[in-house]
């Protein structure tokens, strides 16, 4: 269900809660311990963030090399395992920043296939992640809106 129809319905005070992902290398057990302690409460839906690579520096034997590193990978995963599993609507976070046009479209393909209906549209952290040539950014996030607004419209969705 969309979080704007969990609105419009409730006859109550909503409660939701705003899931980070475990850093890189985490340990999902304390994910799903995390979710199970918040499904007591009935949320009607759950965020999860996400979070943009960022530029690391690493001293190797061969200099300074320049990586590209993902702290806090997972959001799709996450979002999945919260609808499928408790059956909890998911709502995950599309960053503006941070994303090419190509990775956010991948990004609602796969949202789309899992059935997950809801997204938090946001404009993210400053980030200095290089964008490939050949890729395009969304500069402010209205543009974000309108991309996911056209996809969501049948746009680029097939």
């Amino acid at each position: 269900m969309k979080v704007i129809d969990h609105l419009s319905k409730a006859k109550e005070t909503l409660i939701s809660f705003e899931i980070i992902p475990p850093k890189r290398g985490g340990d999902i057990k304390s994910l799903l311990a995390l979710v199970d302690d918040l499904a007591q409460y009935n949320p009607p839906f759950i965020d999860i963030t996400s979070h943009a690579a960022e530029v690391i520096y690493e001293e190797t034997t061969d200099g300074i090399k320049r990586k590209t590193k993902r702290k806090r990978p997972g959001t799709l995963g996450i979002c999945a395992l919260i609808q499928k599993k408790y059956n909890i609507d998911a709502v995950p976070h599309i960053l503006c920043q941070g994303f090419t046009r190509e990775e956010t479209e991948d990004f609602m393909i796969d949202l789309q296939y899992l059935e997950i209906e809801n997204v938090l549209a946001v404009r993210g952290d400053d980030t200095v992640k290089p964008i490939p040539d050949g890729r395009t950014t969304n500069a402010y996030a209205i543009d974000l809106v309108r991309q996911v607004n056209d996809m969501n419209h049948g746009k680029y969705l097939e």
